[in-house]
């Protein structure tokens, strides 16, 4: 309505304006479109060309937080976070017995349990008041989307009864707009494009909590509603480089291998979700498709060349405050890092960029976007960072090796294809080798416990005997 009255006022022939106040009224009308346009459903057309992104996961609110310096020294223009954003659940300790026991067969009440709204608001306060990070939204755009502990409980999906006064929250904290779309509908999925014509970046927010069914399920993750608007989003108009964030990993399967001792969620867990999304990516001939995601506590980057018309990568960065090697003795380190250059995996890329031989890094970290515009070909560069923005992962990508082929099949798209069997086709043995290696050094640790324990009994008592007859 508004903008029929300034078009009105300001047509020719009309008697409430003069031609200069016409002129005015066009003008502001011209502004207001442009304000209007640039802010449909969080979908933003910034003139500048991006060329340094960064993005995080599982931050808690209550850690210290002192990654924030290295991310502020990145200079990063666009900021995504991608879950856990704060840790808004609360976790009751282990008991196997008492009044609340929350493991093994007499598991009376669940671990974790949602917060109320108000500490909930609480928590987002604590977060966005950190110092180092209310710099970062000084010099940065800061988006995001969320994973579980700021869903509000942990593992949830769809049938979390506090998912709307969560998506409220969480829309507070990113400063999004009382009359955004992302406020109207049903979970937080939203897209933005950034740059000018021949330099555009573009970054899709999925939303794998809102509509997603259980974990066992192989049912949904995006739901209906968000799987028609991706389906938009991807058949779009082009941009040179597409990042698609998702708070789970996309292409990695760790439950493959993990299991049955600990699982993890991905993508991986939803094979036929999965599948959907290749198949998406592949009819819609979109170039510069990449991933980027959190919520492992290690970063990693996957890669996987047989899901769509050329190569898909997945940036994993997980997390700025919660890492494994932050929750074992310094002096276990090494056997993290064992354990993870042992386990078997088929996506993860090697590289003599990688500080570990794991090519992990489990210690607190970001992700890291450099798009070098002025090059030919022209290049991305992703990384993992780690506390003191040192590169701990990193990998060089050519624009112009994620360009759709001429192929005929979805198997057949890329000519390069050491990255093509998943992890759940491993033979049974190799699959598993990892719950056979853990369980194989637990045996050694507990027979050389006992060992060690019968050892110092079987002295002391010799000690004994001969001191009775001293």
């Amino acid at each position: 309505m508004l903008w029929f009255f300034v078009v009105r006022m300001a047509a020719p022939g009309s008697s409430s304006c003069s031609v200069q106040s016409c002129h005015r009224l066009l003008l502001v009308a011209f502004v207001a479109l442009c304000s209007a346009s640039s802010s449909s459903h969080g979908d933003r057309s910034p003139l500048s060309v991006v060329s340094r992104i960064a993005f995080g996961s599982c931050s808690n609110q209550s850690a210290p937080q002192p990654i924030w310096d290295a991310i502020v020294d990145f200079d990063p223009q666009v900021f995504v976070w991608l879950g856990d954003n704060i840790y808004g659940d609360n976790k009751r300790p282990f008991r196997v017995l008492g009044k609340e026991r929350t493991i093994g067969p007499w598991k009376n009440v669940p671990r974790f349990f949602p917060s109320t709204e108000q500490e909930m608001r609480r928590r987002y306060q604590l977060a966005k008041s950190n110092p180092g990070y209310s710099k970062l939204r000084q010099t940065a755009q800061v988006i995001g989307t969320w994973d579980d502990h700021d869903y509000g409980l942990n593992d949830a999906g769809k049938e979390f009864s506090g998912k709307n006064t969560s998506q409220r929250l969480l829309l507070d904290f990113l400063d999004e707009a009382d009359d955004s779309p992302r406020r109207q509908q049903a979970g937080v999925y939203t897209s933005y494009l950034y740059g000018p014509k021949g330099k555009q970046v573009k970054v899709i927010l999925l939303d794998t909590r809102y509509h997603r069914d259980p974990l066992s399920s192989d049912g949904t993750i995006l739901g209906d509603s968000q799987w028609e608007w991706l389906e938009k989003e991807l058949n779009g108009p082009e941009s040179e480089i597409t990042i698609i964030a998702s708070s789970i990993q996309v292409i990695s399967n760790l439950s493959a291998t993990t299991g049955p001792l600990f699982h993890t969620e991905s993508w991986g867990r939803f094979p036929k979700e999965r599948e959907r999304l290749y198949k998406l990516i592949h009819d819609s001939k979109r170039s510069g498709i990449f991933f980027i995601s959190g919520d492992v506590h290690f970063g990693e980057i996957t890669r996987y060349d047989c899901g769509g018309q050329y190569p898909l990568y997945d940036i994993t960065s997980s997390g700025l405050t919660q890492a494994i090697e932050k929750v074992v003795p310094p002096f276990f380190a090494f056997a993290v890092r064992a354990i993870a250059w042992l386990t078997p995996t088929t996506m993860r890329v090697s590289s003599v960029k990688c500080r570990y031989k794991s090519c992990t890094y489990a210690q607190p970290n970001f992700g890291a976007i450099q798009i070098d515009w002025d090059v030919v070909p022209q290049k991305i560069k992703v990384e993992v960072r780690g506390i003191n923005g040192d590169p701990a992962i990193a990998v060089d990508i050519l624009l112009s090796d994620l360009q759709p082929r001429n192929t005929n099949t979805l198997e057949g798209a890329w000519q390069h294809r050491r990255h093509c069997s998943l992890e759940i086709d491993l033979p049974w043995f190799w699959r598993h080798s990892f719950a056979f290696t853990f369980l194989t050094l637990v045996s050694v640790l507990i027979i050389t416990f006992v060992l060690f324990a019968y050892t110092i009994v079987s002295v002391s008592k010799k000690f004994l005997r001969k001191f009775k007859i001293d």
